[in-house]
C-alpha cells in the first residue's frame, strides 16, 4: 500500500509538468509585476499547503502571507490590498469560505490566481489565471483523503517559487538575508569584525620584549599565541604554543631570547570586512587555528580563532 501511494503521487507529479503553459507564465509575470504581496488562501488541507507555499515564496524573494478564508470574512480581508495578488488553493474549487470572499476581491481589483483540480469550478471562473493541479486519483485507497492532490499543490507551489526566484536573479546572499538564524545565514552574513577579538583582549608584544614577558602575555590573553608588533602596531610576526613546543624540543636556552627572535614572520592575515567563513577556509588550508585581522597598512586590528568560529556556528 505504501509503494502504491508513492507511485500514485509520483504519477500525479509527472502529469502536471506537460500541463504547464500560458497560465503559469502569466502567473509568474503577474507576481513579478505585483507591487504588493502574494496573499495565499486555502481551507483545510489546501490551507496547510498554502501556508507552506507562502513561507517558501517569502523566503525566496517574493513577499507573501497566508490569509485564512474563514477569518477573511470576519475582518482579515483587510490584509489584502489592490496592489496584491491572491493565490487561492482548492482542489474542488468549491470551498464555501473561499468562494465567499472572491467577489469582494474582484471588486478590489485584485489579480486572482486559482490553483485547483477543476477548471470548470467556481474558483476557476473567478480567477484571472488557473494553475491546474488536478490528479487522476488520490493515493488514499478510498480516493477521499487529500493525498496526491495536496502533493500536486505543494509541488506546483514550489515550481512557482523556483520560477520566480530565477526570474528575480535571487542569489545565495539574498537567501541568507531571510534566513539569518540558519547555517547558510551565518556563513554568508557573519563577518570577521563580528567575531574577532580586539583591544585589550589581543596578546601583543614588542620585538625587544624578553621571553618571559612573551609567555606572560600569551598566558594572560588565552589565545595560545602572541602577536609581535612594532611601535606603530604593525604586525612583525606571531609566536604560538606550537612554536614554544618546538623550541623546547630543540633544547634551546630560552632565557636570552627576545620576542622578535622567536616570532614566525608573515603570519596568515585576513581583512576586517571578510566573511568569517573565509577566515575558516584560510585556517583549514594552512592547518592553523588562528588568523590575524589587519588593515591595509598591516596594522593589527584583531584576531579570530577556530574556537570563535565554532562558538558562532560558522563551522
Amino acid at each position: 500500500m505504501a509503494r502504491r501511494a508513492l507511485q500514485i503521487e509520483a504519477d500525479a507529479l509527472s502529469a502536471i509538468s506537460p500541463r504547464l503553459g500560458e497560465d503559469f507564465a502569466s502567473t509568474v509575470k503577474a507576481v513579478l509585476a505585483c507591487s504588493g504581496r502574494v496573499a495565499v488562501m486555502g481551507m483545510g488541507k489546501s490551507g496547510h499547503v498554502g501556508r507552506k507555499i507562502a513561507a517558501t515564496l517569502a523566503s525566496t524573494g517574493t513577499p507573501a502571507l497566508f490569509v485564512h478564508p474563514a477569518e477573511a470574512s470576519h475582518g482579515d480581508l483587510g490584509m489584502v490590498t489592490a496592489k496584491d495578488v491572491v493565490l487561492a488553493l482548492s482542489n474542488s474549487g468549491e470551498s464555501d469560505e473561499l468562494n465567499a470572499v472572491l467577489p469582494v476581491l474582484k471588486r478590489l481589483g485584485v489579480t486572482i490566481i486559482a490553483m485547483t483540480g477543476r477548471a470548470e469550478s467556481s474558483l476557476a471562473r473567478h480567477a484571472d489565471w488557473v494553475l491546474d493541479s488536478g490528479v487522476a486519483q488520490e493515493a488514499c485507497p478510498l480516493n477521499l483523503a487529500p493525498t496526491a492532490s495536496t502533493t500536486a499543490q505543494m509541488a506546483l507551489g514550489d515550481a512557482l517559487a523556483v520560477a520566480l526566484l530565477d526570474a528575480r536573479g535571487f542569489k545565495p546572499e539574498d537567501f541568507a538575508r531571510s534566513h539569518p538564524g540558519g547555517a547558510l545565514g551565518r556563513k554568508l552574513l557573519t563577518h570577521v569584525r563580528d567575531l574577532m577579538r580586539s583591544g585589550d583582549a589581543l596578546p601583543r608584544i614588542a620585538p625587544e620584549a624578553g621571553f618571559s614577558e612573551l609567555l606572560r602575555e600569551m598566558a594572560a590573553k588565552g589565545l595560545g599565541a602572541a602577536v609581535v608588533v612594532d611601535a606603530e602596531d604593525r604586525v612583525q610576526g606571531i609566536f604560538t604554543d606550537g612554536d614554544l613546543r618546538r623550541l623546547i624540543e630543540r633544547g634551546q636556552d630560552l632565557r636570552a631570547l627576545k620576542a622578535g627572535d622567536v616570532a614566525s614572520p608573515k603570519p596568515r592575515t585576513v581583512a576586517v570586512d571578510a566573511l568569517a567563513v573565509d577566515a575558516a577556509d584560510l585556517m583549514e588550508e594552512a592547518r592553523i587555528t588562528l588568523v590575524l585581522v589587519v588593515d591595509a597598512q598591516s596594522k593589527l586590528l584583531g584576531a579570530i580563532s577556530i574556537n570563535d568560529l565554532m562558538r558562532a556556528k560558522v563551522i
